[in-house]
């Protein structure tokens, strides 16, 4: 007991105590640390896709807070920490008599350090400098400090005490590699690489521990990468390899992919490298790894244009399911650019869905590809109307016999097709039937019983009262054929493969709108194949030209649709190869196979010039001859002002944008009537450019002023229909969706009344007597000073208006002035009139339903 106390300076205490706590309390504590710091390995997820840092540790973002615990073997360690210092530290006259009080605050910085804890653990280590100035652990905090200071962002600080730490000479070993280590950390978060990499060479030189060794030249070579250093890069990477078993599989791994990533496509030895990586497939050791492996293969792949291999490596590397969500994520970007440039774009829209599933959607990358994505959703429809209506004039296009012998070939492939299908089935089904017979052979009795079990095992007792008589559940050892599913299902699929669906009556074998010669009946044997044949072209249509020829449209009108719609298909899918994708030989094909389709003239000139512009980034020949086209076929032309002055900028009138401001002033300025007509010569004008989609929504709200919601919504489905990925496309749908049907809701006398007005209906243009009625309102509003007042002309339809007097809060107002109006000598305004509720009259306006509002208000 008494050398329990804390208080008394003397040996027995201190020894007591000092032993106690470091092979007691130091020791569990450091137990339970060295716990925490493997799993914290095991969970730690590297992203070998950025520079490492230094340390593999959790992220500082997610910090623990009060009363939460994240890992319990820190947690326990702090507690040992604490317990240390309360009960056997011996804090005598200021100064501590044990010497084991700076290994047990050592260890509660490092507690609260891998929890998160920074401020915390910065405390215990500034104590430890404060108070334990001579403690042979002092360097070893220090640096420790500055780590802390690294996860503070506090990276100047980190700095300028590592180098004053390192001017020391004292300072040797694994706290000389720690203090590099961290000064190369805080210089690679400042972003200056190149000292980061002095400092880092130092650490790797002067710490034995082998993972700490392979990681630091890992990150070297990482480093080199950054600054394009790239044979430094390389070397960095070969040392990791060359340290084999003594560094972590991971790094040797990545230093493998790291390396490939340099491979010299063109000159590269292209054996070697397959040579190399088949190993590294077939090594046993690589198997958690084989997601990174045929990743690389597949690029390597994919790099010398070989599809078919690289997508069989990248959806190995997928099946591998790996932890690295990035790698899937380019897995499957890598599969959607080859199924792009195949041309198959609704697969590669898949798979452009599956990588953003993958990505961070905060990331540029993923913004990118969503972009690309959104775009291929106008790809997938202009190809396939432009396949598909290309192909329907194709065979129009065929004489009589053109069309049977292409529909017979294409029936012919067809039979192919389905035949490895059947087979196919067939063989499925045998190895099922196989597998089944298998079961049944090593079963007790080596029989199935009447449920297709084997003995012993449970059976359907719904399915007992189905069997014939004398063949209940205990008779279960028959081997009979329909007892056996498996059997049966393989039995009938071999009989609809061969025979097709037949109604079960007698002579099943001939169908019954099949003709068979009598005299040939018994020589059935003979020609039974080609009977098969008959009865099948027979049983599906798919087999007969008739089915095909039936269905050629024959309507010009049908056929001019076909060919216009096709047109503007094949139109609007090179603006989106060279605009969106920068795909210019696509866009390119596309753009001639348009001009080989005689399409129509506002097409034509559009399409030339795009190809012209195309041509300019991938063949100077070209673009010069497309130019001199221009010039002869169209001299007068915008685009041939531009090519013959190409410095010069564009007019007002030639300017899309410009041209589309100056129409919305006038329409906003209530030029109703005059702009329609200009919207529509520059819709015809400026056909094909981006900026058209602004005009055809301006068209729809100038139809929707003239011609009233029908009309309106015509206009909106058109646009929303031919645009629908850009702005003005998804406005109109959701106008379709939303603000029209409220519009078509309303009817007259329905809401309550707020208002009147008296409308003076007029033809436009104006008679001389409009001018009169005008004038005289004006006179009465101003002689009897109604500032409530107010009249103005509002425009109803493309050749009627309304003179309006605004402001009545009743109905008898209305009527009182005008018969004022009416009646009095200075007005005497005869023309016809009506007074109309303020809420009927947007109906009016919105509908142009007047008439209709006459007849229910006689």
């Amino acid at each position: 007991m008494i050398a329990c106390s804390v208080k008394k300076d003397k040996f027995i205490n201190r020894n007591f105590h000092a032993v106690t706590t470091e092979y007691n309390v130091l020791y569990n504590g450091n137990l339970a640390l060295d716990k925490g710091l493997e799993d914290l390995k095991i969970t730690y997820q590297d992203n070998f896709w950025e520079v490492l840092p230094i340390e593999r540790t959790s992220d500082k973002e997610e910090a623990i807070l009060p009363g939460q615990t994240k890992n319990q073997n820190f947690e326990r360690a702090e507690e040992k920490a604490v317990k240390a210092i309360q009960k056997h530290s011996m804090n005598i006259a200021g100064t501590e008599k044990n010497p084991q009080m700076d290994e047990a605050y050592l260890l509660l910085a490092k507690a609260r350090y891998y929890e998160n804890r920074f401020i915390p653990a910065l405390e215990a280590l500034n104590y430890i400098l404060y108070k334990y100035p001579l403690s042979d652990r002092i360097y070893h905090a220090k640096v420790w400090r500055e780590k802390v200071n690294i996860r503070l962002d506090n990276e100047d600080v980190a700095i300028k005490n590592l180098k004053r730490l390192l001017k020391d000479q004292k300072i040797k070993g694994q706290d000389l590699a720690d203090a590099n280590a961290m000064l190369a950390q805080a210089y690679m978060n400042i972003q200056v690489k190149d000292t980061a990499i002095a400092a880092l060479k130092v650490a790797k030189e002067a710490t034995n521990n082998n993972e700490e060794k392979a990681r630091y030249t890992f990150i070297l070579g990482q480093l080199y990468e950054t600054l394009q250093y790239n044979d430094s890069a390389y070397s960095a990477f070969e040392e990791v390899i060359d340290m084999n078993r003594k560094s972590p599989r991971r790094y040797v791994i990545q230093s493998h992919a790291k390396q490939a990533l340099q491979f010299d496509y063109k000159n590269g030895d292209t054996l070697v490298f397959v040579e190399k990586f088949n190993k590294l497939l077939e090594d046993r050791e690589n198997r958690p790894f084989l997601d990174i492996l045929n990743h690389q293969m597949g690029i390597f792949y994919d790099k010398q244009d070989l599809n078919t291999k690289a997508k069989t490596y990248y959806n190995k590397s997928i099946k591998a399911l790996s932890r690295d969500k990035y790698l899937v994520s380019s897995n499957y970007r890598n599969l959607g650019e080859i199924f792009f440039k195949e041309a198959d774009y609704k697969t590669a829209g898949q798979y452009y869905d599956s990588t953003l599933v993958q990505l961070d959607d905060r990331t540029r990358e993923y913004r990118k590809i969503k972009k690309k994505r959104d775009n291929l959703e106008d790809v997938i429809k202009y190809e396939a109307i432009a396949q598909q209506n290309d192909s329907i004039l194709n065979v129009v296009a065929m004489n009589d016999l053109e069309r049977v012998t292409y529909y017979e070939n294409y029936i012919s492939k067809l039979k192919i097709e389905d035949e490895k299908k059947a087979k196919l089935a067939e063989e499925k089904a045998k190895k099922e039937a196989n597998i089944q017979a298998s079961v049944s052979n090593n079963s007790p009795s080596g029989k199935l019983n009447p449920a297709g079990k084997k003995d012993g095992q449970a059976i359907d007792m719904g399915g007992a009262s189905m069997l014939p008589p004398g063949m209940g559940i205990d008779n279960g050892s028959s081997n009979f054929y329909f007892y056996n599913p498996v059997a049966v299902e393989f039995g009938r699929k071999e009989f609809q493969s061969r025979w097709g669906k037949r109604a079960l009556k007698d002579n099943w074998r001939m169908s019954s709108v099949v003709t068979i010669d009598s005299n040939n009946i018994k020589n059935d044997s003979i020609g039974s194949d080609q009977k098969e044949e008959e009865i099948k072209n027979e049983l599906n249509p798919k087999y007969n030209t008739e089915f095909y020829l039936s269905q050629i449209p024959t309507d010009q009108k049908l056929l001019d649709s076909l060919a216009k719609d096709r047109n503007f298909a094949y139109y609007q899918l090179g603006l989106i190869y060279k605009e969106k994708f920068k795909e210019y030989s696509l866009a390119a094909s596309r753009l001639e196979q348009l001009l080989k389709n005689n399409p129509e003239e506002r097409l034509v000139l559009p399409a030339m010039y795009n190809l012209y512009k195309i041509y300019q980034q991938i063949s100077a020949s070209k673009a010069e001859e497309m130019k001199q086209r221009i010039l002869a076929q169209y001299p007068n032309s915008r685009y041939a002002q531009i090519l013959n002055n190409p410095e010069v900028e564009i007019t007002d009138n030639e300017n899309p944008e410009l041209v589309f401001n100056a129409l919305y002033k006038k329409f906003e300025s209530n030029q109703v009537r005059e702009v329609l007509v200009e919207v529509d010569e520059a819709i015809f004008k400026f056909a094909g450019e981006e900026s058209l989609p602004k005009f055809e929504m301006l068209k729809a709200k100038i139809v929707a002023r003239l011609k009233g919601v029908e009309e309106y919504k015509k206009a909106l489905n058109f646009v929303a229909l031919t645009y629908p990925n850009v702005d003005e496309g998804k406005q109109a749908e959701k106008m379709v969706q939303m603000e029209v049907p409220l519009i078509e809701a309303l009817d007259f006398g329905l809401e309550t009344t707020t208002g009147y007005k008296i409308i003076f209906p007029k033809k436009y243009p104006y008679e001389k007597e409009v001018k009169n009625v005008t004038e005289k309102i004006a006179k009465y509003i101003k002689d009897t000073n109604a500032v409530a007042l107010k009249s103005s002309e509002d425009i109803y339809d493309l050749t009627n208006n309304f003179i309006v007097i605004h402001g009545f809060d009743d109905k008898d107002a209305a009527i009182s002035v005008l018969s004022v109006l009416q009646l009095h000598k200075n007005y005497k305004i005869t023309d016809k009139v009506y007074i109309i509720s303020t809420e009927d009259y947007k109906i009016v306006q919105m509908k142009k339903k007047l008439e209709q509002w006459i007849l229910l208000n006689k």
